[in-house]
């Protein structure tokens, strides 16, 4: 499978003759992200809602991809164009101030799997709570490889993530939803994540794009920083 980051929290995943983007971003200056257009084909766009600027924005996605807002899968998930996907409720954060931020309340979201290239990959969508025992259960050991939000804040704090990241025991975890000088959001760096594990566990690739099979995945869990594109 190639990952390729594009920014925040959307990526674009190739394996099967499928494309499949996440998350994509509105793009151009506030009120959009800051980061530019994705300006790519796909297939398969996968959201984790339909609300959210920075999280729910095909309009840039090129060619005619089918468009799925994990929020509407039923609770077992569906197979569609041979992508198994399944949904885990979330919420934006109970605690931080959207009032004060973003004149709105906190939005309902999910967190999604899905396998494709004969990997299981978990998005975190835009969660900003502690991931519930009950999906932790459920996804313990079901897990290669975890997008995963760095960037606290509004997102899930980095201890609860950490506890996460314990409990679902992924081989791969590769940070998103972190600072970036092109976007606006007032968020931690991926330093503030990465700075709680020891160097050897961490790689920064030096580019956007990483490839990974399921014969290709580390013994242990193992963090990979890709550079965002977009």
């Amino acid at each position: 499978m190639k990952i390729n980051f594009y920014a925040h929290a959307s990526f674009r995943l190739e394996a099967d003759g499928l494309a499949v983007v996440t998350d994509p971003y509105t793009p151009g200056p506030k009120p959009g992200s800051g980061f530019d257009p994705i300006d790519e084909p796909a297939d398969l766009v996968i959201m984790s809602s339909s609300t959210d600027t920075f999280h729910s924005d095909p309009s840039h996605v090129r060619g005619t991809p089918t468009v799925i807002d994990a929020m509407e899968l039923p609770p077992e998930g569906r197979t569609v164009m041979g992508v198994e996907i399944r949904p885990f409720p979330a919420m934006e954060s109970l605690t931080y101030d959207f009032q004060g931020q973003f004149g709105r309340h906190p939005d309902a979201n999910a967190l999604y799997l899905f396998k494709l290239g004969g990997l299981r990959v978990l998005h975190l969508g835009d969660t900003g709570n502690p991931v519930p025992p009950e999906h932790l259960a459920a996804l313990n050991g079901q897990v290669d490889v975890l997008l995963a939000l760095a960037g606290a804040h509004a997102t899930i704090a980095l201890d609860d993530l950490e506890a996460a990241i314990r409990e679902i025991g992924p081989r791969v975890v590769i940070p998103m939803h972190y600072f970036h000088p092109r976007g606006w959001l007032q968020i931690e760096p991926v330093e503030a994540l990465l700075s709680r594990y020891p160097a050897e566990m961490v790689t920064r690739v030096g580019g956007p794009v990483l490839e990974i099979t399921p014969e290709t995945l580390p013994a242990r869990p193992h963090i990979y920083v890709l550079e965002q594109s977009r």
